[in-house]
């Protein structure tokens, strides 16, 4: 990947996160900040693995 493409690809996950959790963070310390941004990606990859079809082998 450029880098040109992988950031176009971080920018695009971060607008996901701010679309669904809200535009701003709501603590003030950065140690809280980070814990509260993991939280939200976490959740983020949850609702994506959870609308993900499973696929299966028919053989």
């Amino acid at each position: 990947m450029t880098g040109y493409h992988r950031r176009s690809i971080d920018k695009i996950s971060m607008y996901r996160v701010k679309q669904l959790f809200g535009g701003h963070l709501l603590l003030r310390d950065y140690d809280e900040q980070v814990a509260d941004t993991m939280a939200m990606i976490y959740l983020l990859n949850k609702m994506t693995l959870a609308g993900m079809p499973e696929t299966v082998s028919v053989a």
